[in-house]
């Protein structure tokens, strides 16, 4: 068994048991990776694949098994590679992370231009997606660290830094009736409008829909969306009324648009960094997430890294303070 061999098998497993795509993403022959799984097979005693004439079909219960145990030797060898470079004072690497659209369009670019300043020689991938599909970047080892909000049970094998907190707001236009009602909204009022808010976890779990449970409301959801500017899009065509996170709102909005006030209508909300237990921090992975929290200070960071369990982890950030973030200008009150 080789470690090129361990690699076509990952490779396969996350190019949908297409091995043409495998052999292109790797840039290598196809009958050359048919090959060395046929040799890993053999060796192993074991199918790690069913097939459908010359195709992959899926993968086998031992396949899933020895799949799993190959994806940690690839963290461990990229590990051992990571390790020789902090070692050796090297600067130059790949930073990848996967967040959503808020963060990714309203917090990360200030930050990401920092750090491009600092490290020029660091090749940066950001890849947005929902929490699953952040979860699944990840479990792929894909990613680096993932930025996100809520769906706690979808990142169980991961270090977790509470980062900063945020409230949502309302947003209407300018002449929507809620305008005019005294301030703040209260839900039941809010649950007589249609709504346009951000897709709900495929979990089930949403903080937006148990608010309005806790108070027997049934909000009327009229569309979902990943993306603010979207959200924002059809709050302006009259479509609902929005509800986004308050960072998503910028002084360039107010000319058409009027954030109400929605704090304690919902949970205020926690956005957390996570990254594999297994991970070897760089130096400049470390300066990323102060960067990113500045309250998480290179020690916090690499006395976390080090603990076996999240809760260590809480334990150990159990006085940390959380700054709220809130967007480029400030919800009104009126009425």
């Amino acid at each position: 068994m080789t470690l090129q061999q361990l690699k076509y098998l990952l490779a396969i497993a996350d190019s949908g048991l297409n091995i043409t795509a495998a052999a292109e993403k790797l840039f290598t022959s196809q009958p050359g990776i048919s090959k060395q799984l046929k040799l890993l097979e053999q060796e192993l005693g074991v199918q790690l694949f069913t097939r459908k004439g010359k195709s992959l079909a899926a993968i086998t219960p031992a396949g899933r098994d020895v799949i799993a145990r190959a994806r940690k030797i690839a963290r461990e060898v990229q590990n051992i590679r990571s390790l020789a470079r902090e070692m050796s004072g090297e600067q130059e690497g790949t930073l990848a992370i996967a967040t959503t659209h808020t963060q990714a369009r309203y917090v990360l670019p200030d930050v990401l231009r920092v750090f491009r300043e600092r490290y020029p020689g660091v090749n940066l991938e950001l890849h947005q997606g929902t929490s699953e599909q952040i979860a699944e970047l990840v479990a792929a080892n894909r990613v680096d660290f993932a930025i996100a909000t809520g769906a706690l049970q979808l990142f169980s094998g991961l270090t977790m830094l509470p980062c900063y907190q945020w409230d949502r707001i309302i947003l209407v236009p300018r002449s929507h009736p809620l305008t005019k009602v005294p301030q703040p909204v209260d839900l039941a009022t809010l649950a007589q409008h249609p709504l346009i808010t951000y897709v709900f976890s495929a979990t089930g779990e949403s903080s937006f829909k148990e608010a309005f449970a806790a108070q027997g409301l049934e909000p009327q959801v009229v569309f979902t969306a990943r993306d603010a500017d979207i959200i924002k899009t059809y709050v302006r065509m009259g479509m609902g009324v929005g509800v986004v996170a308050s960072m998503a709102f910028e002084r360039a909005d107010e000319k058409d648009l009027v954030a109400l006030e929605a704090v304690g209508l919902f949970p205020r909300v926690t956005t957390w960094l996570g990254f594999r237990r297994d991970t070897v921090l760089r130096g400049y992975m470390v300066d990323f997430v102060s960067l990113f929290s500045p309250q998480l200070t290179a020690d916090r960071v690499r006395r976390a890294a080090a603990l076996a369990t999240q809760a260590e982890v809480d334990a150990l950030l159990a006085d940390l303070k959380l700054p709220l973030r809130a967007g480029g200008q400030a919800p009104v009150r009126t009425g």
